[in-house]
This record gives structure tokens, C-alpha cells and sequence, in this order.
């Protein structure tokens, strides 16, 4: 039975990419009918933020990503000792009492093999003694390829620290070989650990996983691998900013893998169905921040006007009156890229616009005193009464229709670009654009 992990440390917000490979995983174990396994990998406890561990939980379950099975790292310490036990005892970790180094503070050491290695120490950290001239390989099923090193390049990582935590590189080996782990899929940047994983792997026995490393997301403005200091990288964000989770995991899904024909939109579900570890692509994705605008601009035009109506009220917590929303989204669903767009493109339904008169014609103002007087005179406010009245003046007028229905737009809206004035008028309702249009004629007469 297949079954893969997504093996988060509770430090924070969720990545981007850490999204991917939770997607992935899950996408991997479903697809086959298997297990999918959530751990927290909270063994770094001076890295553990609080809260982190239910909002993460959350977060995953907004995006359909349910586990079948779930651990914590911090109640699994003695599985940890007792593998360093084994290790110690067959010859394949030693004890090291060497004052431990911040590597930020004082920089990683050139020195691959701990001057601790043949004292013969009975306490102290615990260190994997790494084999001399021994070639370490695995077969990468993301990047299709045979991936080897020698072990005059590996050093003697730590494995269990002296307060009886383990590192990464202990902890990852015990519980996917515990766990009957049949992939490991994770970022690019653990590749460099891989070998001090293959000999802990080895040297604990069992069946060793097989092995994937996703490929680096690229930002599309510097070219690099998204980064926190420079670029919108977790997942909150883009909810925060009003992007869809669905359509959120679906550009994610595309970001390194690629399907059979050049099909963009799927589901959790079409895209578990269609899964594929062949698919992986090698060359780095760029996160394209205007394809993601796009993606999710598909999935509001989706919905239902209910359901969208829903989900913009939800998102501005009530700011909006649900009602007037619903009535809003015909005229908007088409134009929208993002929940948060909704405030920028019909704010004006709600609020009076500034409206800046340097914006509108010379004839502006007689273009306004006979809409206003207009729409006095319509009884019944309908959007067929709206446009048949308008267009009656505009006609006995000899207006220009263009130009008389943008200085209308601006005075009511304050913009130049908005959903269809007339079906927007009909919103606001008679007593409100009456009002915007006396507003603005009386700036015109100060």
C-alpha cells in the first residue's frame, strides 16, 4: 500500500511551496488508494510558534487536504532514543561532547569529521559516524535520475542532542521507516541531507523510502526561488487577499507538474484522479502571479450568485449588506479576480464616491441637471424604465451617448471603469443617485 507523509515543523504560516508538497503527497497516496500521514515535526521546540499546529490543521482542511492518520514528533521521543541506542551500539554514531555552535552566529565548519569520533565518550550528543569511501545512491522518482555522492563529502551529522530531542536527520528516518512510508516527497533544498538520511536509513533497517525532491518555485520578477523577504510566499496571504482555495491549490497543482494534454482546471478530486509521478517536470516553475488571477477569475465566474455572494460577505466579516450583494454579483462576476477586488470595483454601491470634476466633459453639468431631473420623474425605479428614459433625453437632447453616459458614470461611481452604469443606478436605488448627482452639481456652482 502506498503511503506518504506531509511532515511540517510548526514555525509559522504555511508555504506556498510546503502547500505543494502536502498536494502532492496527498495526491500520491489517493491516487493509488493509500494513506496519507500528517506529522508535526515540533522537535526544534525553540522554533515552535504558538498556534501554529491548529492553524495549520485548518489551513489543510480548507484545502480539502484531510489526513488518514496523524503523529507529533515531541510524543514519540523514546523511538528516538532508542534508535540512537541501536546506531550507538552497532558501531554507526559515536557520543560527542563538543560545545554546541549556533551556525548563524559563527558559521558552518569546514570540518567534516567531529574530533569526537574515536574518544570513546559514554554521554553526550549522539553523531552518525559516517562510513569512509563508500558511495551513497538513490533512484529520484521527481527528477527520474540516479543521485549519488561519496562519503568524503558527508559530515558526521548530529542525531540525538544532548537534552534527548533528536535532529531532523534522526527523527525523519525513524518515523518514515516506523510509519511504513513507501515516498518521501519533499522541497529541493533537503537534497543536500539526503545522503546522511540513505546511511541512517541503512543502518536501522527496513524497507528505505523511495525518494522525490520537488523543484524550486521561481519568482517571476527576480528570477530566484521565492523568498519571504521579497515575495508573497504563504498561504494566508492569498487567502488574506481574497484568492479562492480551490483555485489556489489548482494553480499550485501546475507549479512542477504538468498533465498528459494541456488541460488547466481541475479539481482536488479530477486532479487525484489524474495524478501522475511521470508528470513531474524538471525545469522550475515561476509563480505568475497574473496566471494565478486568472485562475481564480475561472472559479468566481463558477459560482453561483448565492454562493458568491456568500463568500464576499463572509470575507469582509458582514461589511457589506448580504443582500445588496447578491443583487451586486451579476453585474460584477465577469470583472472580479479576487474576493478583496470586490471593495475596489463596487465600493461606490455602498459609499459616496469623492468625485474629482476635473474628470468630466464641459458638458457635464447640463448632462447631469437633466438626468437628475429624469430621474425625478421616473415612478416606478426599474432597470427598463432607467434606460428607456435616458435614452429618450439623451435623444431630444442631441447628446452624445458616449460622453453623457461617462460624465453619469462618474458622478454616480467617482471611476471611469465600472460594472454597467444603468444596472448599477438601478441598485443604488432613486433617493441615492439623486442625491450623487446633486452632490456633484453643487460642487460645480462653488
Amino acid at each position: 500500500m502506498v503511503r506518504t507523509r506531509f511532515a511540517p515543523s510548526p514555525t509559522g504560516f504555511l508555504h506556498i511551496g510546503s502547500l505543494r508538497t502536502a498536494l502532492y503527497a496527498y495526491a500520491l497516496a489517493k491516487r493509488e488508494n493509500g494513506v496519507f500521514v500528517l506529522r508535526i515535526e515540533d522537535t526544534d521546540q525553540k522554533r515552535e510558534v504558538e498556534g501554529s499546529v491548529d492553524a495549520l490543521k485548518k489551513t489543510l482542511e480548507k484545502f480539502g487536504l484531510f489526513w488518514d492518520e496523524y503523529f507529533v514528533q515531541s510524543d514519540r521521543l523514546g523511538l528516538y532514543k532508542s534508535a540512537a541506542q541501536k546506531l550507538l551500539s552497532e558501531g554507526h554514531a559515536f557520543y560527542c561532547q563538543c560545545d554546541p555552535k549556533n551556525a548563524k552566529e559563527k558559521g558552518y565548519s569546514s570540518e567534516l569529521r567531529d574530533p569526537c569520533r574515536d574518544k570513546n565518550y559514554t554521554s553526550g550528543a549522539v553523531k552518525l559516524l559516517v562510513p569512509e569511501n563508500k558511495l551513497l545512491s538513490y533512484y529520484d522518482f521527481v527528477h527520474k535520475k540516479e543521485i549519488s555522492w561519496k562519503t568524503d563529502t558527508v559530515y558526521d551529522a548530529t542525531l540525538l542532542k544532548s537534552d534527548g530531542f533528536p535532529t531532523y536527520h534522526l527523527a525523519v528516518a525513524v518515523d518514515d521507516l516506523d510509519m511504513k512510508i513507501t515516498h518521501i516527497l519533499r522541497g529541493h533544498d533537503w537534497m543536500p541531507s539526503t545522503p546522511i538520511h540513505l546511511l541512517v536509513f541503512e543502518y536501522l533497517g527496513g524497507q528505505r523510502p523511495e525518494i522525490g525532491h520537488l523543484t524550486d518555485i521561481l519568482s517571476s520578477d527576480t528570477g530566484k526561488k521565492l523568498s519571504k523577504r521579497r515575495d508573497s510566499v504563504f498561504v494566508e496571504q492569498f487567502i488574506d487577499e481574497g484568492y479562492l482555495p480551490e483555485a489556489l491549490l489548482n494553480f499550485v497543482m501546475l507549479l512542477g507538474w504538468a498533465p498528459k494534454d494541456n488541460r488547466e482546471i481541475y479539481s482536488l478530486t479530477e486532479f487525484t484522479q489524474a495524478f501522475d509521478v511521470h508528470g513531474f517536470q524538471e525545469a522550475n516553475p515561476k509563480f505568475l502571479r497574473n496566471k494565478l488571477d486568472w485562475m481564480n477569475g475561472q472559479y468566481m465566474q463558477k459560482l453561483t450568485v448565492e454562493d458568491m455572494g456568500s463568500k464576499i460577505s463572509d470575507f469582509f466579516k458582514g461589511k457589506f449588506d448580504k443582500n445588496t450583494v447578491a443583487t451586486i454579483v451579476p453585474l460584477i462576476q465577469t470583472r472580479i479576480k479576487t474576493l478583496k477586488n470586490f471593495e475596489e470595483i463596487a465600493g461606490f454601491f455602498f459609499d459616496k464616491p469623492r468625485v474629482d470634476t476635473n474628470l468630466l466633459s464641459e458638458n457635464y453639468a447640463s448632462h447631469l441637471s437633466d438626468a437628475l431631473e429624469t430621474f425625478k420623474n421616473i415612478d416606478k425605479w426599474e432597470l427598463e424604465n432607467i434606460n428607456e428614459k435616458l435614452n429618450q433625453l439623451i435623444e431630444s437632447k442631441a447628446y452624445k451617448t458616449g460622453e453623457f453616459f461617462m460624465n453619469l458614470r462618474i458622478a454616480i461611481t467617482g471611476k471611469k471603469f465600472t460594472p454597467p452604469i444603468n444596472e448599477s443606478i438601478e441598485v443604488i436605488g432613486k433617493k441615492e443617485t439623486i442625491e450623487r448627482l446633486s452632490n456633484v452639481l453643487s460642487q460645480n456652482e462653488k
